[in-house]
């Protein structure tokens, strides 16, 4: 390891947190590390002009910002992020009936589809992440993505996240909670890693129900028994989906009524009519709308957005906006990103930015163009967050706590080091601008050139977000 780097991380670490009202640079970088993914160069100068309000503004309503024409020709020209669930699931399907054949050049054929199924998955969500205009979009992706996990190598997994992404959470991301609970409910890659498509009358598995009220709506503390997870497995019976129906491009969700417990149940102290699907449709309508999941989201979105400690009147706040609106998520991100804590000099660089977040800011930061995304997606799995590979329905963690230690600050390291080795330092320097102190800068500067942008990338200033 270069000590360099060790010197700086010491005397930066040391740094007091930022106390004085922020610059309009400072507000500009702010809002570009917590809205984007970082800056690319000149979006610092071209936020403070504009005004973080009217950025803010227009990051909240992206269907006005087109795609750059390079990368909707990259996005087109992939196959599985623009094919159905069913059709990814026959390819899939296909290469393990492969597995099967014996000669010559098939075990290297299906080695090569399995590859093209994940790397091109992986792409498409790399290379919005890095060069949408829709940053806001891209960051409401990666919570929402983690906030309902799905886990992409259990088993056929891998052929459904893209589907999974593109149909049941992107087009809701903005829109009502209801709306994105029902979708990410009935997408079969729910479904499937979740264990309710083996959910029966009288053999039930509540693993789905469990997650649907502890993870997706009421939280742990939500108010909710053991009683009541079973009661909403028997109520879930039934919702299933048919892989072989899928592949022939039917409906991917399915209800099941011979499998679906027809007895009476009492849920959340109510009793719950005799209705079959719609028993399911009215525990989503019921948990939506019930204010323990309001608190709860609302929580988890200020933890993303503010501080790992989010200041509980901007919850509270929050909260009543998402009971006012129905879980209009448009309008409590308002709420949330045009608020005092939000803009706060306590909550300048108080995130310390996940795997992916850092690896998607330096892309950005760089300004390289993106040939190939492999090298990315190698450091996200040294760096410990392979894309779609978090194994638990709880989704990787964005606090500090989770990512910050000496192990990881070691790889970091390493993938700045070669990121920075490519790197114009005074280039990189104009792009990210006011994240780095002037302490780093002047440690940075007292290095030989070759050193210096990989310093920059590697320091804690950056780090931060």
């Amino acid at each position: 390891m270069n000590w360099n780097f060790l010197v700086l991380l010491a005397a930066a670490l040391a740094l007091p947190a930022q106390a004085a009202a922020p610059t309009p640079e400072q507000q500009a970088l702010h809002v570009l590390n917590r809205v984007a993914y970082g800056p690319a160069a000149g979006d610092v100068a071209r936020v403070a002009q504009m005004g973080v309000k009217r950025y803010i503004d227009g990051q909240l309503e992206p269907a006005a910002l087109a795609y750059p024409s390079f990368l909707s020709e990259r996005l087109a020209a992939l196959d599985i992020p623009n094919i159905s669930a069913g059709a990814a699931m026959a390819q899939f399907a296909e290469l393990r009936r492969d597995a099967r054949n014996e000669e010559p050049g098939a075990k290297e054929r299906r080695a090569e589809g399995y590859k093209k199924m994940v790397l091109e998955t992986d792409e498409a969500r790399l290379l919005r992440a890095v060069f949408s205009p829709r940053q806001l979009e891209e960051v409401m992706v990666d919570f929402w993505y983690n906030h309902f996990n799905v886990f992409a190598g259990k088993g056929t997994g891998r052929a459904m996240v893209a589907s999974y992404e593109r149909d049941a959470i992107r087009p809701y991301v903005f829109g009502h909670f209801r709306a994105l609970l029902g979708a990410t409910a009935k997408h079969p890659a729910m479904l499937f890693y979740l264990d309710n498509q083996l959910s029966k009358a009288g053999a039930l598995n509540e693993n789905f129900a469990r997650e649907l009220m502890e993870l997706h709506t009421l939280g742990v503390d939500g108010g909710y028994t053991q009683k009541d997870v079973t009661e909403l497995a028997r109520m879930l019976t039934g919702w299933t989906y048919q892989p072989r129906a899928l592949i022939r491009k039917e409906e991917g969700f399915r209800f099941e009524a011979r499998n679906h417990d027809q007895d009476a149940k009492t849920w959340l102290g109510s009793p719950v009519a005799k209705q079959g699907q719609a028993e399911g449709e009215y525990a989503l309508d019921v948990l939506a709308r019930h204010p323990s999941t309001a608190h709860h989201v609302s929580y988890q979105l200020a933890q993303y957005f503010v501080q790992d400690e989010p200041p509980p009147a901007l919850v509270d706040r929050m909260a009543r906006t998402w009971r006012e609106t129905d879980g209009d998520i448009r309008a409590v991100l308002r709420t949330l990103l045009t608020s005092d804590e939000f803009m706060a000099p306590a909550s300048i660089g108080a995130k310390f930015k996940t795997p992916y977040q850092y690896v998607v800011s330096v892309a950005r930061a760089s300004g390289a163009p993106i040939d190939k995304v492999g090298p990315l997606l190698q450091s996200l799995n040294q760096l410990g967050m392979p894309l779609y590979g978090c194994i638990t329905p709880d989704g990787y963690k964005n606090t500090e706590a989770a990512w910050l230690n000496p192990g990881a600050l070691t790889r970091r390291i390493a993938f700045a080091t070669a990121a920075g080795a490519k790197l114009d330092a005074g280039a990189l320097d104009a792009a990210i601008g006011v994240a780095i102190s002037p302490k780093t800068r002047a440690l940075v500067a007292a290095n030989p050139e070759p050193l210096r942008a990989a310093m920059l990338l590697g320091s804690p200033d950056f780090m931060q977000r």
